[in-house]
């Protein structure tokens, strides 16, 4: 049983969320740093009983075994992809996550893309800036009336479903537990992987990343949808074979991809990993290509920042605070396992 002088340590802290911490848990023994925790900031938590960490942290075996009074991990975040589920089981660590914060959030974003890319938005900004006027090949598409496919319909799917239908968009889903009375409610139908890709016009992915779900869409799966269609991945990066993905924009099966995340996405802001990494050159060379794909000019790429808004930032710091003084007296809430299910739920934020 944790205590109120429980030694926490929270990584990747902004200057913002460290006033916001320590007013909201006033009485223990919180540090906090800016760094992520993995193998060269593990001793900062040394003797830590709870952890606080957010995506960009790797909560390895070998972190675990460095940190033995450790009892408790809260994920800023909804995925734990970035912790190592069966070790923590195996040592009997608690784990809990965010696991809804921004839902409307990231199906905004996932619209931005989509309206970005259907309307050639990026391309008509950058040539008014050159003083370009011109309209030609700026022709886009009406969203209205076409087919939007959802690939995973947790709590984000849910509001990209209902922001399409708002659009006047026939609506297909695919998850691996349907809720029909929602689908009624919605007007929206569930289908098979198969169908979706073949009749949706856009195809938005919101599954976590699990072995099942690891290159979800490989080439097969490109060459199954519909010639001029447009891929969205606000999800995972791994849920993409990039090489695959490069094909499909290459012999036109798709139109444009918008990409809030990439797989190798990990060693884009830390370079220095790549040298010391499980798997250093294949992930590099998956850097590589987000790197071509990149000067592509029907493809956008963000930086993992569909979560990103001021409401969502809040109300993720409530929620971990929440599951820390839950934690602390003895009825931990929001935790989560090492299995997981394939495609409900939604993403890694």
């Amino acid at each position: 049983m944790a205590d109120r002088n429980t030694r926490i340590v929270f990584f990747e802290v902004h200057p913002w969320e460290e006033e916001f911490l320590r007013g909201a848990l006033p009485g223990t023994d919180l540090q906090v740093y800016p760094d992520p925790l993995d193998a060269q900031t593990v001793a900062r938590a040394e003797s830590a009983a709870i952890i606080s960490v957010f995506i960009r942290s790797r909560v390895t075996r070998d972190v675990l075994n460095r940190l033995p009074d450790l009892r408790f991990i809260a994920t800023r975040s909804t995925g734990y992809d970035h912790i190592d589920m069966r070790a923590a089981r195996d040592r009997g660590i608690v784990v809990s996550n965010v696991p809804q914060y921004g839902a409307n959030t990231v199906a905004e974003y996932t619209f931005g893309l989509i309206l970005c890319l259907a309307r050639r938005i990026m391309q008509a900004n950058q040539r008014a800036i050159r003083g370009d006027v011109s309209l030609e090949g700026l022709e886009g598409f009406d969203l209205y009336g076409k087919t939007l496919g959802v690939v995973g319909a947790g709590s984000i799917g849910m509001h990209v479903v209902r922001i399409g239908r708002g659009f006047g968009m026939s609506v297909l889903a695919y998850d691996v537990k349907p809720q029909p009375l929602l689908a009624e409610v919605l007007g929206f139908r569930y289908v098979a992987l198969n169908e979706l890709l073949e009749q949706a016009n856009v195809v938005t992915l919101h599954a976590p990343a699990t072995p099942d779900t690891f290159h979800l869409m490989d080439r097969a799966r490109f060459a199954s949808m519909k010639p001029g269609s447009l891929l969205i991945n606000t999800a995972r990066g791994s849920l993409v074979d990039t090489e695959a993905l490069s094909w499909a924009l290459d012999e036109g099966i798709l139109a444009g991809a918008g990409l809030d995340v990439v797989e190798g996405e990990e060693l884009v802001a830390e370079e220095e990993r790549l040298l010391t990494s499980t798997g250093a050159e294949d992930k590099l060379r998956a850097l590589l290509r987000h790197h071509a794909l990149s000067r592509r000019a029907n493809v956008i790429i963000t930086p993992h920042s569909a979560f990103y808004s001021r409401e969502a930032l809040r109300r993720i710091l409530e929620t971990v605070v929440e599951n820390v003084r839950a934690f602390l007296t003895g009825e931990p809430q929001n935790v989560v396992d090492a299995g997981g299910s394939c495609l409900s739920g939604g993403k890694s934020r």
